[in-house]
């Protein structure tokens, strides 16, 4: 049995390419955008880190950022007299922010 003439044979594309792009624009803008933002933001935050910031690692360790070396480290002090060498790429700018937040609070 063939389909009437004039029924789904001959439908257009149209609808269907719009649905596609519109399900590949809400896609971007809820998921890659905010990716790609929040990157950038953790660029330039270990681009701007130095001596004397206290940070967190992508692993939990809490420090203070004793010296900031050219090789993309850093000198992190844990514990008074305590050191250890990481790569900047390991600092945590979402968790960094949490913990100085309440320091930020309490200078006002």
């Amino acid at each position: 049995m063939a389909p009437p003439s004039g029924q789904a044979g001959d439908q257009s594309p149209l609808p269907t390419f719009l649905m596609m792009g519109a399900i590949i624009l809400v896609f971007w803008l809820f998921m890659i955008r905010p990716q790609a933002k929040k990157a950038k933001d953790q660029k330039k935050y270990i681009e701007n880190m130095q001596k004397g910031d206290r940070v967190v690692t992508i692993a939990g360790i809490h420090g203070k950022i004793n010296k900031v070396n050219d090789d993309g480290t850093i000198d992190l002090e844990t514990s008074p007299g305590s050191y250890i060498k990481i790569e900047k790429s390991a600092i945590s700018l979402e968790w960094t922010q949490n913990i100085n937040k309440p320091a930020a609070a309490e200078k006002k």
